[in-house]
């Protein structure tokens, strides 16, 4: 939010530098993000003075250049080379002397330098009004006025407005302060705590009356809870045109661009008060009826943006007595709006229900200066207090009477809120006794009325434009805001309480994992809970009926809660790939949300995304894919950290794999993983493969819980390997041969793995090698060469049975 300190001091008349109130500001809560310069022309015409052209002769080298001797107020006069058809001798002119900044009206600046032009040199420039910023005319230099002496600055003839520009990061339960009275209203409490006593000064509309009642407006409010107050009235006889200057000045300084008189008032206003205003063409209004009300859903209306939308049938609508008008407190339709032709007008001021406002704001992906407001929560005692002050601004600027009287439709009042302000509960929260009386005069210059005082607290009525103060903490921060959270000591004190957890807690087990995963290189990320609903369409898995849908929803691509972490960690992978950085391995503690049988339920998961090489490039290092086997170790990895090592594979059942594997333990699934689809991954725009793995956490930390953890000695007693190399069919896997040494020898028999594969030249076909290691240790003696060959006989034939496999 932008707020205008040349403005501000029309409330309040502080003669304070913007940075030290922009520090108050900040204090109050009203954070001040940055403080901007803003000037009516920019540069503010420095280095820019009066010339008096004293010779003005043809140019020797050119026919349409003139060589001039300027006076500019120096000990001697300087010549400058101009190409205007209009300058003449005896003028007085704006001369931008050597040194100075111009500015086109783009904003590009260029510098004026001394130079040559033609062979003739040239000390600085005389200036047209667009040159200057003053004007848009370039048919010749600007003359002014013969009294003007050579030498003075521009800055100092030319009305130009210097202003500072405060940049507020408002935050959404302060509707209060959107406006320069309530930011005024803020100051004014913040400087009373200073003791600095100034008046806030408001918009006297004492001078508001009806000139006659030659246009009145049949005005009915259907809806009247989506509408609890509205307010209009009709001017007649008015001027449309451009706004003057200073208006222009005060609506450029926000950020907003002129557009006409009776638009700037209500813009002026909107900015002022913070009250939204709507000026209708009134000859456009037919049957001189306005009706605030809902229309069915499908309705087509074409806002003032050109975009014909379909209406729903929770819009608020402004209708005349035959279609509609305006989205109520949204935007304005094309055809009522007012255009240089219009005369007379019917303007609004209102009260609309901010819950419906913000609904209608979004589902039409509109975002208005009003609907900002509304939405909010504004003041709904100001409505026509606002409507007066917008319908005497209009008079001044465009002329014309007040032509009915003002309608206030305002049938059930909306009443302040009663809050009970406790002392003591005040000194618990602050963690300091401020004295009562600067809390009354804290209270009171926020407009907060007490109402009784007593020796335990304060009765009060906060006003129902503060809608985010209803409750005693809501007070208690009001006072502390003001008062100054810099002004409370810090306690020399530490209290803590020590708390026991299990060390089963789910943090702490998130803990161990991820600081594990993080150990090998992995990223943890954090993705948005809500989601597409057209990710559904992804995997048959989802299911369109199981979507937990937002009731209002920031926007239709965050419309439901997700049911995956897959596809929001894809959005992660395809924008990381799309910045070049194609290595990735991450991964997320996240929840899914499903409707089931008409309940919602929610899962933990943990997700993790492997792409791209293993390691980044390096001199020392090999190129390595991240494959499905890496990722496998991974998984293993997590698995026997957590002591859930003795899991079960099979093939996975879900499409969103292209191949991949379930590990379970016992009926409990524990992770699925594998390489995702390329249907899946062409949707986010990504050609690499991509490894995924998804954990139920739910599931892992139950049968964490469960985990018996059993303690041994190191045995004394040295282990033995022996290893095979094993011709067998294509169709064994190691798998196959793990359990049947396991059968073989369940005692003595501690590890097997698989340490090479081979296929292809001097082999049969359909065959393939692998190369296995057994690790065999006796924990009571040594095992002897008899042993061993007796168990690694006994493998041998099992092998040779159950796979036909051969040694080689």
């Amino acid at each position: 939010m932008k707020i205008s300190y040349n403005w501000l001091k029309q409330f309040i008349k502080t003669d304070w530098a913007p940075e030290k109130t922009g520090e108050l500001l900040t204090d109050l809560g009203l954070e001040v993000e940055g403080i901007e310069t803003y000037q009516s022309v920019q540069g503010g015409l420095e280095g820019v003075v009066v010339g008096e052209v004293l010779t003005c002769a043809k140019h020797p080298n050119a026919d349409k250049l003139k060589v001039t001797t300027v006076d500019i107020g120096e000990d001697e006069p300087v010549q400058i080379v101009c190409g205007a058809p209009n300058v003449a001798a005896g003028q007085k002119v704006p001369v931008a002397t050597i040194g100075t900044t111009l500015y086109t009206p783009e904003g590009e600046s260029w510098k004026i330098k001394k130079g040559k032009i033609r062979g003739e040199e040239s000390f600085g420039m005389i200036c047209a009004e667009d040159e200057l910023g003053l004007g848009t005319s370039h048919d010749g230099i600007m003359v002014l006025d013969d009294d003007l002496k050579a030498g003075t600055p521009c800055a100092d003839i030319f009305d130009i407005e210097n202003d500072q520009v405060f940049e507020i990061g408002l935050t959404p339960n302060r509707a209060d302060a959107m406006s320069h009275l309530g930011t005024a209203r803020d100051l004014k409490a913040g400087l009373l705590q200073k003791d600095i006593n100034l008046e806030l000064i408001t918009p006297s509309v004492s001078a508001f009356r009806v000139d006659n009642r030659m246009l009145k407006m049949d005005v009915e409010v259907i809806n009247k809870e989506l509408a609890p107050r509205y307010c209009g009235v009709t001017i007649s006889g008015i001027k449309v045109k451009e706004s003057p200057e200073w208006l222009q000045n005060r609506l450029k300084a926000i950020g907003l661009s002129p557009i006409n008189n009776i638009v700037d008032a209500t813009n002026y206003v909107l900015h002022e008060l913070g009250q939204p205003l709507h000026a209708f063409d009134a000859i456009k209004i037919a049957d001189n009826k306005v009706e605030v009300k809902t229309l069915e859903k499908g309705t087509k209306f074409v806002t003032l943006d050109g975009v014909e939308r379909e209406l729903h049938e929770d819009d608020l609508m402004i209708c005349d007595g035959e279609k509609p008008m305006c989205i109520a407190g949204v935007f304005g339709g094309i055809h009522s709006g007012v255009t240089e032709s219009t005369t007379s007008i019917f303007l609004e001021s209102a009260y609309f229900n901010p819950v419906s406002i913000r609904k209608s704001a979004k589902r039409h992906g509109l975002n208005t200066d009003a609907s900002f407001r509304f939405e909010r929560g504004i003041d709904p005692n100001i409505t026509e207090y606002a409507l007066k002050r917008a319908a005497l601004l209009i008079q001044e600027l465009a002329g014309g009477e007040i032509t009915s009287d003002i309608v206030d439709i305002y049938p059930n009042k909306i009443e302040d809120f009663q809050v009970r302000l406790s002392f003591d509960n005040a000194k618990k929260l602050i963690g300091e006794e401020i004295p009562r009386e600067t809390i009354k005069s804290i209270l009171t210059s926020l407009e907060i009325k007490v109402n009784n005082v007593t020796e335990a607290g304060l009765g009060l009525t906060v006003p129902a434009y503060r809608n985010d103060v209803q409750r005693e903490a809501d007070v208690i921060e009001e006072v502390l805001r003001v008062y100054g959270y810099n002004n409370i000591n810090t306690t020399e004190k530490l209290n803590a309480s020590i708390s026991s957890t299990s060390r089963f807690d789910d943090h702490r087990i998130q803990n161990v994992v991820g600081d594990q995963l993080v150990s090998q290189g992995f990223y943890e990320i954090m993705a948005n809970s809500l989601t597409t609903p057209k990710y559904v369409e992804l995997s048959d898995q989802l299911k369109e009926e199981h979507n937990v849908s937002m009731v209002n929803p920031l926007s239709t691509d965050l419309g439901v809660m997700r049911q995956s972490l897959l596809f929001s960690g894809l959005e992660a992978v395809s924008y990381n790939i799309n910045r070049k950085q194609d290595n990735l391995k991450l991964f997320e503690f996240g929840k899914t949300y499903h409707h089931y049988n008409g309940s919602r339920e929610e899962f933990k998961h943990l997700s993790v995304f492997v792409t791209g090489n293993r390691a980044s490039e390096r001199w020392t290092n090999t190129i390595q894919k991240s494959d499905f086997f890496y990722l496998k170790g991974t998984i293993s990895s997590i698995l026997d950290r957590l002591g859930l090592s003795r899991y079960k594979a099979s093939p996975v059942k879900n499409d969103v794999f292209s191949e991949g594997v379930s590990l379970s333990l016992g009926k409990n699934k524990l992770v699925d993983f594998g390489l995702v689809n390329k249907k899946v991954l062409k949707h986010f725009g990504i050609s690499q493969d991509v490894l995924f793995a998804d954990f139920n956490w739910d599931t892992i930390l139950d049968m964490v819980k469960h985990n018996k953890v059993t303690f041994k000695d190191i045995p004394k007693y040295p282990a033995v390997r022996r290893d095979f190399a094993l011709l067998l069919d294509e169709s064994v896997s190691f798998e196959d041969i793990d359990k049947i040494a396991s059968q073989t020898e369940k005692q003595l028999l501690k590890d097997v793995d698989l340490f090479d594969v081979y296929q292809g030249k001097n082999l049969p076909k359909g065959k393939k090698s692998y190369a296995v290691s057994f690790t065999l240790q006796d924990e009571n003696k040594t095992l002897t060469d008899k042993q061993i060959d007796k168990i690694m006989t006994k493998l041998q034939t099992n092998f040779e049975k159950q796979l036909g496999a051969e040694l080689r």
